[in-house]
């Protein structure tokens, strides 16, 4: 030290200008302390730091400062920005202490700004969509760690990720590898019928406890779709499910009849053969064939695509045939057998039967060719007529339908159409015929068919858009005026005086036509009052279109002819339905005297024969011939009045005793 002093000492006599050293060093800048830690976010309104600047110098801030992040004020230095961790951890300052142009001194300022919990998580994705395969096996990662995680500006924050069910039950099928590690896992077998899409909701949080402070969440939707994979063979349905990749499925049984072939596919229980594939997502194509065993000689035969089972020929005897049916996908990668049992009964020949002995039908008036007749039972229904065979319902589907004695219907199938146009309204009669075209079988039943007119369209009341006299373009009201009270009264006479006519009138015809009805006060009885059904009268072998009219006046005991021959009703074939063409009676007492011997009245007047339908008709018809009567004038007097005979006594009063004058079918 004192060898530095000397030459110090000698240097300072050499050059009388150069300061001294010591001198120099106490007159630098300085600063202390010249390290500071912030915490991000914190704005500082003070000064950071006093620097302490000699006599003649000045400080300032050097080029390697960090940019914008500090200011100098005279010899105080400020920070100034609000400091955030995320974009510098550290600024720094160089201070400059200078002596005119001449750099004296350099000092440094280090501020290290601290990390604070500020910022959410983010996801890379807000909705996301994977495919997952319906075989992927348990345990096996679906979506990979890298794809779910979320970013956390703050670089010291740990994430703590939860996923949460959107879809009943989706939980159980899926779940997290760990708490921080958002990997999507299997858990157990996936079912494409039971669950196609599944919806979660994925969270991260950036503390380990929920009510934490500061905390911050963000959540993720993630959206699974299961893609179907070939599991599932073929399934003949109706199948009884064991688990959701197994399905029992259905046998078949029909029977046939000896010594047909059915024209038409067989009718199996518990319905036709059909099969699905088992995975429906695939819904592959099924393939129908035989496999032969029973049936080598090729009794039957299937259709590849339907699956109908035809007959080829007939089967002579009784016989029972098990058929393995194979439904095959059309990639052929898998298929089902299930058994068919067609059991060969002898036919008895037995006729197809009507369940009901009489339908009744509505149509409207002017109907044209081809419209539906309605069921009277159920109008928004149309009417059907069908017969089935008692022993093979195989054999229901070769029943045919025909109208047989009246061409202005005809039959559809099973429904009845409009064969005209309807011209007059009425109640009329046909027959329907059925025919089992494999065993030649027939059966017949009635129609009752009314023919109703049109109701009309109403008009509405004034102002009500259906008549005249309501609101006018223009949208006001205008009052109806047409008619004045003064008008409307002397309408009122008029019509009074036509109606006071009309009675007189009346009054006047019924004394012309029933006068020596009601002066007589005793003798015989009035014959029963009779009405004429042409709605079966016979022309050319077919009936005739009329309605039926109205009831006419009976004429008096004088002006009744003489009975005529008439023709006997001919028993029916068989135990069924069935009818011939009607048979009529011809009255000789005018030009057009005829009267169908079918009627739903009861009528015991005397010179014909009829048959008679019961107002109730059960499964049989109730008929009745009325035979012509053999009791003289006298003894019909001593009955009674006109309507105390068998019209009264209904059903139950003919053709129970002796000397009756009809006959029961």
């Amino acid at each position: 030290m004192g060898a530095w002093a000397l030459l110090l000492g000698a240097w300072a006599l050499l050059l009388p200008g150069l300061p001294d050293v010591a001198q120099a060093q106490a007159q630098a800048c300085s600063v202390r302390p010249n390290v500071f830690e912030v915490e991000e976010n914190t704005k500082l309104s003070g000064p950071l730091v006093n620097v302490s600047v000699p006599e003649g110098q000045q400080v300032t801030l050097g080029p390697s400062s960090t940019p914008f992040a500090f200011r100098i004020q005279g010899t105080q230095l400020f920070l100034n920005v609000t400091p955030d961790y995320e974009e510098n951890t550290v600024l720094e300052a160089h201070l400059e202490c200078r002596r005119g142009d001449t750099l004296v001194t350099q000092q440094k300022v280090l501020v290290i700004v601290l990390d604070v919990n500020d910022n959410p998580p983010k996801f890379p994705f807000k909705v996301r969509v994977w495919s997952v395969s319906e075989d992927t096996e348990v345990n096996t990662v679906v979506i990979p760690e890298m794809e779910l995680q979320a970013k956390d500006l703050d670089k010291n924050d740990i994430l703590f990720y939860t996923l949460q069910e959107v879809t009943l039950g989706a939980s159980s099928l899926f779940s997290l590898v760990g708490v921080n590690l958002p990997a999507l896992r299997l858990d157990r077998p996936l079912d494409f019928d039971r669950h196609r899409n599944m919806t979660f909701q994925l969270m991260a949080r950036d503390t380990r406890e929920e009510d934490a402070v500061p905390s911050h969440t963000a959540t993720a939707t993630l959206v699974l779709e299961v893609q179907p994979a070939d599991l599932r063979p073929p399934w003949f349905l109706p199948c009884v499910y064991s688990d959701s990749h197994f399905c029992l499925s259905a046998q078949y049984q029909g029977a046939i009849p000896t010594g047909h072939r059915l024209p038409a596919p067989l009718i199996l229980r518990p319905g036709p053969i059909y099969a699905v594939d088992g995975d429906w997502g695939i819904n592959q194509r099924i393939i129908y064939s035989l496999i032969r065993g029973q049936d080598e000689d090729d009794t039957f035969v299937i259709n590849a695509d339907s699956g109908n089972l035809t007959m080829t020929k007939s089967v002579p005897g009784p016989q029972t045939f098990l058929l393995l049916v194979k439904g095959e996908q059309e990639d052929h990668a898998r298929y089902s057998v299930t058994q068919v049992t067609v059991e060969a009964r002898d036919a008895s020949g037995s006729p197809p039967r009507f369940p009901q002995s009489l339908y009744r039908g509505t149509v409207a008036l002017g109907s044209g060719m081809g419209v539906a007749v309605k069921d009277a039972a159920a109008p928004s229904q149309p009417l059907r007529v069908w017969a089935q065979d008692p022993e093979f319902p195989d054999l229901n589907s070769a029943i045919t339908y025909r109208i047989t004695n009246n061409s202005n219907f005809q039959m559809d199938g099973e429904e009845v159409l409009t064969a005209t146009q309807l011209v007059q309204a009425g109640v009329f009669y046909a027959e329907v015929e059925a025919n089992n075209t494999v065993t030649s079988g027939t059966a017949a039943t009635v129609l009752e068919i009314e023919v109703t007119e049109l109701e009309p369209t109403p008009t509405g009341p004034p102002g009500t858009g259906g008549g005249t006299g309501g609101v006018p373009p223009g949208g006001s009201h205008v009052e109806d005026q047409r008619f004045s009270v003064t008008e409307m009264a002397a309408l009122g006479g008029v019509l009074g005086a036509l109606l006071l006519l009309a009675v007189i009138a009346l009054a006047i015809l019924v004394h012309k036509h029933y006068g020596p009805l009601l002066q007589c006060c005793s003798g015989k009885a009035l014959e029963p009052q009779g009405f004429d059904n042409k709605a079966f009268l016979a022309k050319d072998g077919e009936a005739s279109w009329a309605p039926a009219p109205s009831p006419r006046p009976t004429r008096t005991p004088a002006e009744v002819p003489p009975a005529s021959p008439l023709p006997t009703l001919p028993a029916p074939a068989s135990p069924g339905p069935a009818l011939e063409s009607p048979t009529v009676a011809r009255d000789e007492g005018g030009p057009a005297g005829v009267r169908s011997i079918l009627t739903k009245e009861r009528r015991p007047e005397g010179g014909y024969k009829a048959v008679w339908f019961s107002e109730n008709i059960g499964a049989e018809a109730d008929v009745v011939v009325l035979n012509a009567p053999t009791m003289d004038a006298d003894r019909a007097s001593d009955s009674g009045s006109e309507g105390s005979g068998d019209e009264s006594n209904g059903a139950a009063g003919v053709g129970e005793g002796p000397g009756s004058d009809s006959t029961s079918i």
